[in-house]
């Protein structure tokens, strides 16, 4: 296979063992994948040695998914690595152009592990999906790549007064999902803000003054989730395998300039690269710490790169050919089409 056969990985191979017997028995996969493809830094390219191999397909919904009452989105095992979408549910994604299932439209030919006709033909139709849309889905993506990078150095480098400014805006970008979907929230309020410490050990800390009414628990536990993982992770600090730590931010800011490179491959030229082979110089480098200093932080040079590709994005976006929003007819009309076919196997 190519660039992956050098190192003596045999993808194929490893599909057919008995670690992913799922491929083969569980009943909404088998013969109704029509794409199954790499994932993570082995679909970009920037793998190295301890790399995690992840799959990612495409399979058919049931007739009883489309006619009857029964519902699916998509299949996961977390033991390989492995996550399979629900046709239906591509679909949804890719119309808001989503980063993460983009990139299985986007592999070099080598990289498809099962590729049915049925595949090939929604591959040859991805410019169905493509529109303006990408420059608010991976804009998206990568503000949430370089929150994670800021929120770092704010973790190990500001006082502890400045620190909590900082874990209230991370928080409040946490939540931005959340309020964006409930714009006009009518079951009660949520009041976020820093005043002198209760809590000893603290100058200062976050408050929160919260009534609800009438709140549906899911919703409740998505948004204390969102507030909780961010202090969970700023009280990391001082706690974390240093080197291990440096690897993650190092790939953090790889990923954030790797999406806005797609974002614009998408917006200039209407196509999807996933593997990044020409541009691995560069990934790489920032990877390996090629951009980080001595304090964690990342070099003056790494942030004239982001603003680089950021300038590069908005100019694309401008002057993109793509229309603002995807051909509708022209999608429901291919996916009645595959789901008609779905209904016969």
């Amino acid at each position: 296979m190519g660039q992956f056969a050098d190192r003596g990985m045999d993808f194929k191979k490893r599909m057919e063992s008995e670690a992913y017997h799922f491929l083969r028995e569980d009943k909404r996969l088998g013969n109704r994948i029509i794409l199954l493809g790499l994932g993570g830094s082995y679909a970009y390219g920037t793998y190295h040695e301890s790399s995690d191999v992840d799959f990612r397909g495409i399979t058919l919904n049931l007739p009883s998914d489309l006619l009857g009452l029964s519902s699916f989105e998509q299949f996961e095992d977390r033991e390989t690595d492995t996550v399979i979408y629900a046709f239906n549910k591509m679909v949804r994604l890719l119309l808001d152009c989503n980063p993460n299932t983009c990139e299985i439209l986007g592999l070099d030919e080598e990289q498809y592990l099962i590729k049915t006709e049925l595949g090939q033909e929604l591959l040859d139709n991805r410019g169905l999906f493509l529109s303006k849309r990408a420059v608010r889905s991976f804009g998206g993506y990568a503000g949430a790549q370089l929150r994670r990078l800021q929120n770092a150095s704010a973790r190990d480098s500001l006082p502890q007064t400045e620190r909590e400014k900082h874990i209230l805006n991370s928080v409040r970008n946490a939540l931005e999902d959340f309020e964006l979907r409930y714009s006009s929230f009518d079951k009660g309020s949520i009041h976020l803000y820093i005043d002198k410490a209760e809590n000893q050990d603290l100058e200062t800390e976050i408050f929160v003054d919260a009534q609800y009414k009438h709140l549906p628990l899911r919703d409740y536990e998505n948004m204390w989730s969102a507030m909780h993982n961010v202090i969970k992770d700023y009280d990391k600090a001082g706690k974390r395998n240093r080197k291990k730590d440096d690897d993650h931010l190092n790939k953090h800011a790889m990923h954030l300039i790797r999406l806005f490179m797609m974002a614009i491959d998408i917006l200039e030229k209407g196509e999807i690269r996933t593997n990044r082979k020409d541009d691995l110089e560069l990934l790489m480098k920032i990877r390996n710490g090629g951009f980080q200093k001595e304090d964690r932080t990342f070099s003056g040079e790494f942030y004239d790169l982001l603003a680089d590709y950021e300038g590069r994005m908005e100019k694309a976006s401008r002057e993109s050919c793509l229309p603002d929003n995807p051909d509708m007819e022209k999608v429901e009309a291919f996916v009645e089409r595959v789901n008609r076919i779905a209904l016969d196997m």
